[in-house]
Formats: structure tokens, sequence, C-alpha cells
């Protein structure tokens, strides 16, 4: 889920072994950054947990029952849908390269297999998350790994350029299947229809595993990219930034805004099913950009209370993730049934989980080095128990 770094000692032989890296070797701009989308994604992932699938996409499905939901799965559209997928997906992509890099350098040895096993527990953690919740990204990030440590040498802008065209292929992709749906919407499946009974056509289930695919493994090797350029680090000069910021949200969130315009004007119809979500997918990148800039620049000013709480819950964001799901599988599935409440409802109790997880991630992380899961999956990759504290 997020970077893990490692250093270096002498094993029993002479050899040097790798070992993960204290916390003083931490770049906080990418704690930052991690601890704004592990509590963003939880927005959208919310509604899955307790609202039917079409009303992931379609605000008309359910969940709106008034004006205040009407607001809330709107700014959850234009702000956070796709962007705080695109966030996690970034520095996933950055921390396929910090590991790698620093394994090479340190243990002086390939970091292929190690970052190979690394991710294959990181597979198997997706799945048994995935038996809770059918939304799980991390066996995508799992199976995208090996691409990317392939590719992670390759210059700035040549994984700039495919990361870029990984994303807008599935928009592109997205008005060749649109032309396929019928007026009717029949294919369309629990995508966008309430109907229960309904399936997906073959069309429409390629394009909806190629969207989900193609965004992931398009946004992480742009991560790579920009981590590369030194920009996920924090480093570049504030006026850098707030160019990110200008030009990203300038340009990106009136083409999400589109999207949402979009299908509101045709009442929710099938005919913009899909179409409608292009322009937000084209939106992401300059979005996710605007972003880092904004986070980036508010990382740079002297750290308060709220700093060390934010980078605290980036640096657990594996536990925060995969806790998310199991407090809110419980709440919205187990106590309510789907649909007991609407979309603000549910941004309360997203809210109180937010307060929950910066509480106790930074008194986790005063009295231990690793979140529980990045430490049972730290010790699994290097295969030795390490001490907690």
């Amino acid at each position: 889920m997020h970077p893990d770094s490692t250093t270096s000692t002498a094993g029993t032989n002479g050899t040097q072994t790798a070992i993960p890296t204290e916390s003083a070797e931490r770049i906080t701009n990418l704690d930052a950054i991690r601890g704004f989308a592990v509590l963003g994604i939880l927005v959208m992932n919310a509604v899955s947990y307790g609202l039917i699938e079409a009303a992931y996409f379609n605000l008309d499905a359910q969940g709106s029952n008034n004006w205040l939901d009407w607001i809330v799965g709107g700014a959850g559209e234009i702000f956070i849908d796709q962007k705080a997928m695109g966030l996690f997906s970034m520095l996933f992509g950055a921390g396929i390269v910090l590991f790698a890099d620093r394994t090479e350098v340190k243990a002086r040895n390939s970091p292929f297999w190690l970052s190979l096993w690394r991710n294959l527990l990181l597979l198997v953690i997706g799945f048994a998350h995935s038996l809770l919740w059918e939304g799980d990204i991390l066996m995508v990030y799992a199976a995208c790994a090996p691409f990317l440590i392939l590719m992670r040498r390759r210059s700035p802008k040549t994984l700039l350029v495919l990361g870029s065209t990984l994303v807008l292929w599935s928009a592109v992709a997205a008005l060749i299947v649109q032309a396929q749906v019928p007026t009717s919407g029949d294919g369309l499946g629990p995508y966008w229809l309430v109907d229960p009974a309904a399936d997906y056509s073959d069309p429409v289930g390629l394009f909806l595993l190629n969207d989900f695919f193609s965004r992931a493994a398009g946004m992480m090797l742009i991560g790579v990219a920009v981590f590369k350029l030194g920009i996920l680090s924090g480093t570049r000069p504030a006026a850098f930034y707030r160019k990110l910021v200008f030009y990203g949200l300038g340009i990106g969130l009136p083409l999400g805004a589109a999207g949402l315009v979009i299908q509101i004007l045709a009442d929710f119809g099938p005919k913009v099913a899909i179409i409608g979500e292009a322009p937000n997918t084209v939106a992401t990148i300059p979005i996710v950009f605007g972003y880092v800039g904004l986070i980036s620049l508010w990382n740079q000013r002297p750290p308060t209370w709220f700093h060390l709480r934010i980078r605290a819950a980036g640096r657990m964001a594996l536990t925060n993730y995969l806790t998310q799901t199991l407090i809110g599988i419980t709440i919205l599935r187990g106590v309510l049934t789907i649909g007991d409440l609407g979309r603000s409802q549910i941004f309360l109790m997203v809210m109180a989980i937010w307060a929950l997880q910066l509480g106790w991630s930074k008194w986790w992380l005063d009295q231990f080095k690793f979140g529980p899961f990045e430490w049972a999956w730290r010790c699994a990759t290097y295969r030795r128990i390490r001490s907690i504290r």
C-alpha cells in the first residue's frame, strides 16, 4: 500500500541482508499525500458498502433522497471519485520504485525477486479483503507490480506518456462501448441499473475490467515518473507546486463537473451511463496533480498536530484501508442493511471513521514502529519476525 523502504545489515556469513528502513528516513510528503488519499478513498468506498452497486456510478439509483444527498453525491463525483484512487495508485507506483531502488543499493542484490514476493503477499492480502468486500484494489496493484518493476528504469517522459495513454484509453473505450449499449440500457447490468436481475453484456463487462486495470496501472506509472522527478517528495520550490494547483485544478475540475452535468441533463439515462464517466476519467490526471501540489504546499509549512496525524494515517495506510472496510461493512451491512442510509448520512459515518483513524494512527505510532498490518506484511516480506516496538 505504501513505500516500504529498506536498509541493510551484515548477516552471519558477512553478506548484506535487506531490512526495513526506520522512520527517521521516511519522506514525510509521501506520508502526507498517502494520508489524504486513504481518507479520501473512504468517501467513495463507503457508498458501495451501504448502497447497491449501481449507486456508486449512478447518483439516481439509490441513496439520493434529498437535496443534501445530491450535494454530497455530486461533490463526491467531482472531487473524489477516481481522484482518491488516482492518488493511491500514484503512491503505490512510487513505493515500488523506492522499495526496489533501496533494496538494490543497500542490499547489493537484485530487487526483482524480493519485490515479486512482497507483491505476491499483497495479492493474498487483497484476496482475503475481497472476501469481505468486492471492491478491493490491492489485488489490482499486486497484479500490476511486476510490470512496474520492469518499467522503473524508463525515463520519466516515457513513463508519463505511457501512463497517461493507459488512463486516457479508458475514456476512449467508454465512447466505443457506449455506442453498443441499446437505449433500453440492456447489458449495463448492476453498473447502472437498479434491477438486481440485470446482467452485463460482454462489451460492458470487458470495459469495466479494462477501466479498473488501465486507470490503476496508468496512474501507477505516472507515480513512478513524478517520484523520479522529485515531485512527490515535496522538495520542489513552492512556486512549482502553486503552478500544479493552478493548472491541475483549473483544467481538471471543469472537466469533472462536465461529466456530472452530462448525466444530469440526460436524467441519468442509459444513453450516458458509460460516456458520462469519460470526462471524469480525463479529469483525474490534472486533478490528482493539483492535489499533489496542494498537499505538498501544506506539508512544507511548519508541522502542526494535524500534519502529524495525517502523516501517521499515511504511514498506516494499509491498516487504515482494511479497517475502513471492516468498520463500514459491519455497520452498513451488519447492523444496518444496504439502502437504509442516504449519501449524506453515510458521509457522517465517513467523518466519524476519519476522526477515529486520525486519532488511533498517531497514538499507535507513538507506541510502535509500524501499523499492525504493515508490520505483518514486512515480517512476511523479509521472512523473519521483527520487533514492532
